[in-house]
């Protein structure tokens, strides 16, 4: 027993001018990685949120059903004359303008079509072009066209389109789709200066 506190006093003889290292100052972490974690989810949320508020596209972004293939797209709003959805039926007016969404995703096809829709009604185009492709062709999956599923719900959804229709073979058949959009306030600015042009306003 003496040997052994001998010997852990000539331990302390020899350990007597040793000072103790100065250790960094250390912030805990509040709440440990749980917090973490928690806060980095309460910044995706903020962020997602900025996200939609910023976001013009009103475009549903849901799951929407695909459609067959062959299915033929058919829309017309009230106001719009039989004469003109006719004519778009038929494909004899002249396409100002075409997108082309083939292998294209959903998320993008939606961005692409949102932004094209807008383009167009801002420079005044009335008649347009959308190539959304027939989808996979298997037999066995009729219905397989997810593409033209969300353009046949899109396309209803954006004031600026008054109809649209199935295009003719020539311009893509039924993976594609003619689009008649509004007329801009500088174009019915120009159809009534030629209507009136010659005539002599009543007194």
């Amino acid at each position: 027993m003496a040997d052994d506190e001998d010997d852990l006093k000539l331990l302390w003889q020899e350990f007597s001018d040793v000072k103790p290292l100065r250790g960094e100052r250390r912030v805990a972490r509040r709440g440990g990685a749980a917090a973490a974690d928690d806060m980095s989810l309460a910044a995706r949320r903020d962020a997602a949120v900025t996200s939609a508020a910023t976001d013009r596209n009103i475009l549903t972004d849901r799951e929407i059903a695909p459609l067959d293939p062959w299915y033929v797209l058919d829309f017309k709003r009230p106001g719009v004359q039989n004469g003109v959805y006719r004519k778009l039926r038929q494909g004899r007016y002249e396409h100002e303008a075409r997108l082309d969404m083939h292998r294209m995703g959903v998320r993008r096809a939606r961005e692409e079509l949102f932004g094209f829709v807008e383009q167009c009604e801002e420079f005044g185009l009335r008649s347009v072009l959308v190539v959304h492709g027939k989808g996979e062709r298997k037999p066995e999956r009729e219905r397989c066209a997810v593409l033209k599923g969300c353009v046949d719900v899109w396309l209803r959804e954006l004031p600026a389109v008054q109809a649209f229709h199935s295009a003719r073979p020539q311009h893509g058949g039924t993976g594609a789709v003619y689009v008649l959009l509004r007329k801009s306030q500088a174009q019915k600015q120009k159809n009534r200066e030629r209507f009136m042009k010659g005539r002599v306003p009543p007194q």
